[in-house]
């Protein structure tokens, strides 16, 4: 029994080679090119269209715990990235273009699944599992919408602009990692003055930007509001968020900055930089312009401007069991972003799920859940418990069931031990 996939990004990318590598069949549909999205560039899988960082590697950190996970399980979209990495300091950061181009090819090398470049308006027959993430087409957003009874499908994220590395002016700018001993050239820093960043926020919150038409009048997702929806704030709130100044001493002045913007490599050789937390939706003329106030990138060249584009997700909790079907009709799956797993990583764990539950599904066995004091188990968990008010979730440790902030080296050993035991599980299941 082939498995219909649709969606060909981070989860639904995952979702095909799980089945795939348990011997099962998957078509797997995917719109672009012949349809693209506001956001899209190219027609690879999974590309990668708000920033390239993965965050955190570090196993005392949720992301870096969960990643740590999905590579225990085999995850293909975590193997690539490891594969494609540049420098990044303490986040797993991928060249951009090499990471797509790597899963685009394993998925459509795979013998056992078939890629169809085709739009898909229609909820599939069969089992199917739904993977349209945060970009979903109109028309089969209407279907989903019909099909779980939920009006309000959508909310926002926003992108960060790129900047040509040559057009930094080094004389004002040093490379640093937060808080890191040693120098690094992870990350480079532009500096501002107390003056320079007073006049660069009231720049900032007088800028002009992009109308809001009349469906796209929701709220942003607070992990990840554009800088703009920011320094609204207040004058202090963008010093203790992506211009916190803590961690970094300027090197041309031997003290710790008033405030500073981080840059990071967009790619290997380190010619494209991405401002880190400026997600923006001020007019493109208005981001060339208020940027510049920013002493280092006075001559900047900008490669990309910063958007927002529509990010579809469904009220999980209402609708989803702990296997992400569907409770209407046990044969449709849901898997990625638009389960309200919301980042890379967090989208690519469920994808992962999704797959391993259809696959299962389609051979008449039972998919168990991983542990709650996983960090896998945890998010699912969370986007099928009922709650009255959902929104899209982050991985953090406080999803972990029974956590103590005291105990996180516990927690993380006992986060392994569970995905170890579970993946056993899971085999012997499948083989019984």
């Amino acid at each position: 029994m082939e498995i219909k996939i649709v969606g060909g990004g981070l989860a639904g990318s995952e979702a095909a080679y799980q089945i795939a590598r348990r011997g099962g069949e998957v078509i797997l549909y995917e719109m672009r090119p012949s349809s693209c999205t506001p956001a899209h560039k190219t027609a690879y899988l999974s590309e990668l269209v708000c920033s390239n960082s993965m965050k955190s590697k570090e196993l005392t950190n949720a992301h870096g715990l969960l990643k740590e996970e999905l590579r225990l399980l085999d995850s293909l979209v975590i193997r690539i990235a490891h594969e494609t990495a540049i420098p990044g300091g303490k986040a797993l950061v991928v060249d951009r273009e090499k990471f797509a181009q790597r899963i685009t090819g394993e998925i459509e090398d795979n013998a056992n699944i078939r890629v169809v470049r085709e739009e898909v308006e229609e909820v599939p027959s069969g089992t199917v599992i739904i993977a349209t993430g945060p970009l979903t087409s109109s028309k089969l957003t209407e279907k989903i919408g019909a099909l779980t009874g939920e009006e309000n499908l959508y909310f926002f994220d926003a992108i960060s602009p790129v900047i040509d590395a040559e057009s930094v002016d080094m004389e004002k700018a040093f490379y640093a990692s937060r808080y890191a001993e040693e120098k690094s050239d992870d990350y480079l820093n532009c500096p501002l003055t107390e003056e320079e960043y007073k006049l660069f926020y009231e720049e900032l919150i007088s800028a002009g930007r992009v109308d809001f038409k009349e469906f796209e009048k929701t709220s942003f997702f607070e992990g990840c509001l554009p800088i703009e929806v920011m320094a609204e704030r207040g004058k202090q709130t963008l010093l203790y968020g992506p211009m916190k100044p803590v961690g970094l001493i300027d090197e041309h002045t031997g003290k710790r900055p008033f405030a500073v913007v981080q840059l990071r490599k967009e790619n290997a050789e380190g010619t494209m930089f991405n401002l880190v937390g400026f997600q923006t939706k001020l007019k493109y003329q208005e981001q060339d312009r208020v940027l510049r106030f920013i002493p280092a990138l006075k001559d900047a060249v900008f490669l990309r401007y910063g958007s927002v584009h529509r990010n579809t997700y469904i009220q999980s909790p209402a609708v989803l069991n702990t296997a992400l079907q569907f409770n209407g009709n046990g044969n449709i799956f849901f898997a990625g972003q638009i389960t309200g797993a919301e980042g890379y990583v967090e989208s690519t764990a469920m994808g992962l799920l999704a797959g391993i539950a259809a696959f299962l599904y389609s051979g008449g066995k039972q998919f168990t859940p991983p542990p709650g004091d996983t960090c896998i188990g945890g998010l699912l968990r969370y986007i099928t418990t009922e709650t009255k008010h959902f929104q899209p979730m982050n991985v953090n440790f406080g999803l972990l069931q029974d956590y103590k902030k005291r105990e996180k080296e516990a927690a993380v050993e006992r986060s392994l031990s569970s995905i170890e035991a579970w993946k056993k599980q899971m085999y012997e299941e499948m083989n019984q």
